[in-house]
C-alpha cells in the first residue's frame, strides 16, 4: 500500500482497493466492538447506544461475510450497524416501523408497503448535478491555486479569502455524488427505510451519509461535521471517542486520519481540525449564549459565525486536497498559520469544559434521548437470531427509533 502511495501513485486519487478497505475497516471493527460489548461486558457498564448496539449472539460465518461483502456497500458504503443490516436481511426492518408507528398515540395516515421510488429518484437527480456541477465548475475553482505564486502576491486578502472558500466549496460536490450514489443503491436494494415522518411520508436516510443544506449552511464547526460523513463520525464515536480515556478529541482526529490514509495533508488536516474543534467549543460555551436571546442579534451572530465556520473549515482542508508537505506549508505559510494562532489564544483566553469525568464520560456525549432510555431501562440482554430472538419486539422498536435519532 504505501509503495502504491508513494512510488506509483502520489497526489492522485485513483479508484483502487483502498476505498472497498476503509469501509470494510469501519465494519469489521464496529462489529468486533459489539460482539466485546454484547458477549464480555457487563450490561451496566455499557452507555444506552452501547446496548442498543450490542450483539448477544457470535454472527455465522455467512452472517459476517454478508455483512462485510454485500454488494450495496463493498465500494463506497456507507458504514451501517450490524443489527440493521441483519433486521433488512431478515425482512423485520417495515415491521419494526410499522409496529412503533402502531405503538403511538395516533396513526392518522394509512401506511402501506414502502416503496423507495420516489427516494431513489431525488437522490439521483442529486448526483446528476453534483456530478455536473464538478464536471463544469470544479475544474474552474482549482484549489491548488490557492498556493500559486502570482495569485498570492498580486491578490488582496478579501480576495484570497473568498476564493479559498469557492474553491474548497467546490471541491465537495464529488463527495455528495459518491455518498449520495451509494445512499441510493442501498435504497434501491430496500435497505434504509427508517420510517414515516408527520405527514406520513417514508423517510429513507437510516444510513445516508450527508446532510447537504446543513452543511453549506453550518454555523459551527461542531454542526459541518455533524452532517458531514455522518457514518463514519459516528463510527469514530463509537469506536473511539465514548472509549477514550484521556483527550477523546484529539484520538478521534488522530484515528480518523490514520483511517484515511499516508498522505500527510490528512494529518495536517486533523491535527489542525483538533484546534479547530476545541477554539470553537470554547467560543461557543462562553459567549454563544449572550448572542440568543433577541432575534435580530441572534440573526448576527448567526451570519458571523457562519462566515468564519466556512472559513475555518476551507483553510483546515486544504492540505487534505493538496496531499503533499510542501505545498500544504506553503498554503499555510501565506496565511502565516492565522487561524492555527487564532485557536491557540482562544484556548488560553477562554477555559474549555471538560467533556468527560469518570462515569459522567458517556451522559456528556450522549443525546438527551439516550438518558431518557438509560432511566426507563428499556433494553435488556437478547439473542439477535432469526429462530430465538429473546430480545422482544417492543424493546427493539424502542431502541432501534432512539438510535435513529442520532
Amino acid at each position: 500500500f504505501l509503495s502504491l502511495v508513494y512510488i506509483f501513485d502520489y497526489g492522485q486519487y485513483s479508484a483502487d482497493f483502498s476505498g472497498p478497505m476503509m469501509i470494510i475497516t469501519q465494519k469489521i471493527t464496529s462489529l468486533a466492538f459489539e460482539i466485546h460489548d454484547g458477549m464480555f461486558r457487563k450490561n451496566e457498564d455499557l452507555t444506552p447506544s452501547q446496548r442498543c448496539l450490542a450483539v448477544r449472539r457470535m454472527p455465522s460465518l455467512l452472517e459476517y461475510l454478508s455483512y462485510n461483502c454485500n454488494f450495496m456497500g463493498i465500494l463506497a458504503g456507507p458504514l451501517c450497524s450490524y443489527k440493521d443490516y441483519i433486521t433488512f436481511i431478515e425482512g423485520r426492518s417495515y415491521q419494526l416501523q410499522q409496529s412503533e408507528a402502531n405503538g403511538k398515540e395516533d396513526t392518522k395516515y394509512e401506511q402501506t408497503d414502502p416503496s423507495p421510488n420516489i427516494a431513489v429518484a431525488q437522490k439521483l437527480l442529486i448526483c446528476g448535478l453534483s456530478l455536473l456541477f464538478h464536471m463544469t465548475i470544479t475544474k474552474t475553482l482549482p484549489v491548488e491555486y490557492n498556493i500559486d505564486e502570482n495569485f498570492r502576491a498580486t491578490a488582496s486578502w478579501p480576495v484570497r479569502v473568498f476564493y479559498l472558500y469557492l474553491s474548497l466549496m467546490a471541491a465537495r460536490p464529488k463527495y455528495y455524488f459518491a455518498w449520495t450514489l451509494a445512499d441510493a443503491i442501498n435504497n434501491a436494494a430496500g435497505f434504509g427505510f427508517r420510517g414515516y415522518d408527520k405527514n406520513g411520508v417514508t423517510r429513507w436516510d437510516l444510513i445516508s451519509n450527508l446532510r447537504i443544506q446543513q452543511i453549506e449552511s453550518s454555523t459551527s464547526f461542531k454542526m459541518f461535521l455533524d452532517n458531514w460523513n455522518i457514518q463514519t463520525a459516528l463510527w469514530l464515536k463509537r469506536v473511539c471517542y465514548e472509549r477514550a480515556t484521556f483527550s477523546p478529541t484529539i484520538q478521534t482526529f488522530i484515528l480518523s486520519a490514520i483511517w484515511h490514509g499516508v498522505y500527510p495533508g490528512y494529518y495536517l488536516t486533523f491535527l489542525t481540525g483538533v484546534l479547530m474543534t476545541l477554539a470553537a467549543r470554547a467560543i461557543r460555551n462562553n459567549i454563544r449564549h449572550y448572542f440568543v436571546e433577541s432575534p435580530a442579534v441572534k440573526l448576527c451572530y448567526d451570519i458571523i459565525t457562519w462566515m468564519t465556520t466556512q472559513v475555518a473549515i476551507s483553510y483546515t482542508v486544504v492540505p487534505f486536497v493538496l496531499l503533499s508537505v510542501k505545498p500544504s506549508f506553503t498554503f499555510y505559510s501565506s496565511c502565516y498559520f492565522c487561524l492555527h494562532i487564532a485557536s491557540i489564544l482562544v484556548l488560553l483566553v477562554f477555559p474549555l469544559k471538560r467533556t468527560q469525568k469518570g462515569n459522567k464520560k458517556h451522559e456528556s456525549i450522549q443525546p438527551v434521548w439516550s438518558k431518557k432510555l438509560e432511566e426507563e431501562n428499556l433494553l435488556q440482554k437478547n439473542n439477535y437470531s432469526t429462530t430465538n430472538n429473546s430480545f422482544s419486539q417492543k424493546e427493539e422498536i424502542t431502541c432501534r427509533y432512539q438510535a435513529l435519532k442520532q
